[in-house]
C-alpha cells in the first residue's frame, strides 16, 4: 500500500522530518506559489505550513483526502478553521513552542527602549560618539504592566522580577490566587495604564481586543511610559500610537508585529522613539525546532486515526490511557447503530457505565458520532466535523456517565430515537487481557459477540426450525457463518440472532432469508475495523 502523503509547504527544521519518521511520503512545495500548492494538495493527507502559506477554503476544496493542517507555530491567521472543520480536516498548531522566545524578545524590547540600544548602535556604527544623547533609565524599582497574564505573560514576569521591578497585570480570566502565586498584583486596565512605566500586551487577537489600546488609553499613560507589542498586530491602534508618540503623550514604543506585514510606508518606522523588529517572536532555532517537532507528532497521531488532544477545532482534552481503548470500540458501535436504524435519527445518547465514568470521556462522544455518521453522509467524517454534522441534521447529542455497571467492568452504549420507528440501542465492552471488543446488547437483547467485519442481525418470533432455515439459506448462497448467538425474551417470544459471517451478504439473499423466517427486522452490519 502507498504511504500517506505529507506535504511540507515551507522550510521547517530537519528535526521535523525526523519526527515524522519513515511511515509517510514526504513532498515539498513552495506554499507561496498558489498554483503549485493547489496542485500538490490534490493527494495530500497532511500539509505542514508556517505563516506564509494560505490554507483557505479554496485550498481545502483542492485537497479531497486531506486530514490535517499543521501550523508549525502559534498563530492560525493563515488557516480557514471554519472551512477545515466543515470538511472534517483537523487543524493543529504548536501553542507553546515559542513562548520562551517571545518572552525573551519582549524583555529585549523593554531593555532596548530603556537604554536606547538600537539608536545608540546605529549612531556609533555611523561614526558618531554621542554618549549624552542616549541617556536612559534603569528598570530597577520601575513598574511593568502586563496586559494578558497567560503563559508568555507569566514567563515575562519571572524574568523581569530579577531586575527588581514591580509587576502589575490586567487579565479578566486570571484568578487572584494565580496572580499571587506569580507575585503579581491584578489591577484594572485603566489603573495599569496610569501606573506602568512599561506596558507590554499579550492578548489574542479577537474582535474585542482589536484596537484595545487607542487614544483614550494612551491619554491615561505617563509621558515617560513605554509600550511594547510582540503579540499580534492590531491590538494597538497604530494611528493612535503615532499620534501619542509624535505628541509626546508617551515616551516610546517597541513593536514586533503590525497590522500589515511587512509594514510598508508605515509612519511609525521613521520615528526616533520607536524600536521595531520584523515579527521575530518565534524566530529562534529552538522555537522553530520545537514547533516543527510538536506538529509532526500531531500529524502522526492524526494520520493514525487518533484524536489529537490539542487540535484547535476538536473539543477534546488529554486522553487517559484507560479511556483510549474505548475510542475504536465506540466508533464501531456507532456503525452498528447506524446499520440498525430504519429512519433518520433525532437524538443520540452516548452512555458510559462503570469505572470509565470516573475519567474524562468526552472523546468517546466524538468517536461515537464519527461512527454513527461514517456511513450516513458522503463527505469524509472525522472527530472534527462529526458534531457539526449532528447539528446540521438536527440531532441532539448527550454524554451520560454512570459508575454503576452490574455485569461488566465497563459498558459503552449508544442509544437513540428515530423520527419514524422504535428506539435503538447497542452496547459493547472490552474483555480479557487482550481487550477483545464485544457486542453485549442490541435493542434490549443481551448478547456477547466479538466484533468482526461482517454481521447479520435478525429479529423474529422464536419457534423450532428457524436456525435450520436461515442456516440452509446462507449455506446455499455460499455465505459461511463463523459464529452465532441467539437471545430471546422467552420461549416462543421475540428472539434476536447475531451472526458473524465471513463475507458481505448480497441484498437479495438477505431479503430471501427475511421472507423465509418472517423476520420483523433483518439488517447487515459491515464494520470498518
Amino acid at each position: 500500500m502507498s504511504k500517506p502523503v505529507v506535504l511540507i509547504a515551507e522550510e521547517l527544521s530537519p528535526a521535523t522530518v525526523d519526527a515524522l519518521g519513515p511511515d509517510f511520503e514526504i513532498r515539498n512545495v513552495d506554499g507561496t506559489d498558489r498554483p503549485a500548492l493547489l496542485a500538490a494538495l490534490s493527494d495530500a493527507h497532511a500539509v505542514l505550513v508556517r505563516s506564509a502559506t494560505k490554507i483557505d477554503a479554496e485550498a481545502i476544496a483542492a485537497a479531497p483526502v486531506l486530514k490535517v493542517v499543521a501550523r508549525a507555530g502559534v498563530g492560525l491567521d493563515n488557516v480557514d478553521i471554519k472551512a477545515a472543520t466543515t470538511a472534517g480536516v483537523m487543524v493543529v498548531n504548536a501553542p507553546t513552542s515559542n513562548i520562551i522566545s517571545a518572552a525573551e524578545l519582549t524583555v529585549g524590547h523593554i531593555l532596548s527602549l530603556a537604554r536606547h540600544i538600537p539608536a545608540a548602535h546605529a549612531s556609533l556604527a555611523a561614526g558618531a560618539w554621542k554618549r549624552s544623547s542616549y541617556t536612559g533609565v534603569e528598570l530597577y524599582e520601575k513598574t511593568v504592566g502586563i496586559i494578558g497574564l497567560g503563559r508568555i505573560g507569566a514567563l515575562i514576569t519571572q524574568r523581569l522580577q530579577a531586575f527588581g521591578v514591580t509587576v502589575i497585570a490586567y487579565d479578566p480570566y486570571v484568578t487572584t490566587a494565580r496572580a499571587q502565586q506569580l507575585g503579581v498584583e491584578l489591577v484594572s486596565l485603566e489603573d495599569l495604564l496610569r501606573r506602568a512605566d512599561f506596558t507590554t500586551i499579550h492578548m489574542p487577537r479577537t474582535p474585542e481586543t482589536l484596537g484595545m489600546i487607542s487614544d483614550a488609553q494612551f491619554a491615561l499613560m505617563k509621558p515617560t511610559a513605554f509600550v511594547v507589542n510582540v503579540a499580534r498586530g492590531g491590538l494597538i491602534d497604530e494611528d493612535a500610537l503615532h499620534r501619542a508618540l509624535t505628541s509626546n503623550t508617551i515616551a516610546g514604543a517597541g513593536l514586533d508585529v503590525f497590522v500589515a506585514e511587512p509594514p510598508k510606508d508605515s509612519p511609525l518606522l521613521a520615528l526616533p522613539n520607536v524600536v521595531v523588529t520584523p515579527h521575530l517572536g518565534a524566530s529562534t532555532d529552538e522555537a522553530q525546532e520545537k514547533a516543527g517537532v510538536s506538529v509532526a507528532k500531531s500529524v502522526r497521531l492524526a494520520l493514525g486515526g487518533e484524536l489529537v488532544p490539542d487540535a484547535v477545532n476538536v473539543a477534546g482534552g488529554v486522553i487517559d490511557p484507560y479511556v483510549r481503548p474505548g475510542i475504536p470500540l465506540v466508533e464501531k458501535l456507532g456503525q452498528v447503530f447506524t446499520a440498525l436504524a430504519t429512519s433518520p435519527v433525532t437524538s443520540i445518547d452516548v452512555e458510559v457505565h462503570g469505572e470509565l465514568a470516573e475519567y474524562d470521556v468526552s472523546v468517546l462522544k466524538l468517536a461515537a458520532l464519527k461512527g454513527v455518521f461514517t456511513d450516513v453522509v458522503s463527505d469524509q467524517v472525522s472527530y472534527v466535523n462529526a458534531p457539526l454534522i449532528a447539528e446540521q441534521r438536527g440531532v441532539t447529542v448527550r454524554l451520560i456517565t454512570e459508575t454503576d455497571s452490574p455485569e461488566y467492568r465497563n459498558v459503552l452504549t449508544i442509544r437513540g430515537a428515530q423520527s419514524d420507528g422504535p428506539a435503538i440501542s447497542v452496547s459493547g465492552t472490552l474483555t480479557g487481557p487482550k481487550q477483545v471488543e464485544k457486542l453485549v446488547e442490541i435493542n434490549g437483547h443481551d448478547v456477547e459477540v466479538p466484533l468482526d467485519r461482517h454481521h447479520v442481525v435478525m429479529e423474529y418470533t422464536d419457534r423450532p426450525g428457524i436456525v435450520a432455515v436461515y442456516g440452509k439459506e446462507f449455506g446455499q448462497a455460499g455465505i459461511n457463518i463463523a459464529a452465532m448467538q441467539i437471545s430471546r425474551e422467552a420461549a416462543g417470544g421475540q428472539a434476536l440472532s447475531v451472526l458473524t459471517v465471513d463475507s458481505p451478504v448480497p441484498a437479495e439473499i438477505l431479503e430471501h432469508v427475511r421472507s423465509a423466517i418472517d423476520a420483523s427486522s433483518l439488517r447487515e452490519i459491515d464494520i470498518t475495523l
